[in-house]
């Protein structure tokens, strides 16, 4: 019986332990641990660095032209807010731009050319593609196969066509304009996509880019379709 008592209680004690170690383990071990390594880690850090850079920028941007619009606006304020409407249109692309950068065609590969081979339309995920990497610069300004490139341009499959804003866009050779800001920004964008990845999935289409040069002069055209301004609305006056 004593036998039967003490196996009993010994059972109980690590039955009790076995759950404390659990709950000892389970409180200080984390839920999820981080797995990446000292060089992932650093390029997050890089990544957050750069955009804890660009928001610095902006900021200093935006106090630059509210400074310049509280002194303009003591002399002329509707001159000051004229200007002020001028670089929003400028900004939102409803203007056409023109300054250095560089032209890509994208026309039909030689070998889809001699072989026959029929030329498709760019589909629209290639093409999202190639504007996410010219878009790695900031200050772009871009519009292809005359169609201007916008923070809400959709580029989508309708009906068997890939459009840019709502439009079809042509069968290759398309013209892709480039405004860089400066001479500067268009040699960095130029020596990019010449090396970039991303001219082999054009060839894979029978494509190839052709990307020419940096200008002193590329005209950019403007937006040219109805801004949808879903969620503002127009101030009341006082």
């Amino acid at each position: 019986m004593k036998k039967k008592v003490v196996s009993r209680f010994t059972m109980i004690l690590f039955v009790i332990g076995l759950m404390t170690a659990i709950q000892f383990n389970t409180i200080n071990e984390p839920d999820s641990r981080d797995t990446r390594d000292v060089w992932e880690i650093r390029q997050e850090l890089s990544r957050e660095k750069q955009l804890h850079s660009e928001l610095l920028s902006e900021i200093g941007t935006l106090d630059e032209t509210l400074a310049k619009y509280e002194e303009a606006s003591n002399d002329s304020p509707e001159q000051a807010l004229k200007e002020t409407v001028q670089e929003l249109q400028q900004e939102a692309g409803l203007t056409e731009i023109t300054g250095p950068g560089l032209q890509v065609n994208i026309e039909p590969s030689q070998e889809a050319i001699v072989t026959g081979q029929n030329i498709e339309q760019i589909s629209p995920a290639l093409l999202i593609r190639f504007v996410n990497e010219i878009n790695r610069f900031k200050g772009i300004d871009l519009s292809i196969d005359g169609k201007r490139i916008i923070n809400t341009t959709p580029i989508r499959d309708i009906n068997g066509r890939t459009t840019i804003n709502g439009k079809p866009i042509g069968t290759p050779p398309v013209e892709v304009k480039i405004a860089a800001g400066s001479m500067e920004n268009a040699e960095k964008l130029y020596n990019y996509l010449k090396a970039s990845p991303i001219l082999d999935n054009f060839y894979i289409d029978n494509l190839s880019v052709d990307v020419m040069q940096p200008q002193e002069e590329i005209t950019v055209e403007a937006y040219s379709e109805e801004l949808k301004l879903e969620h503002l609305e127009a101030a009341e006056e006082e």
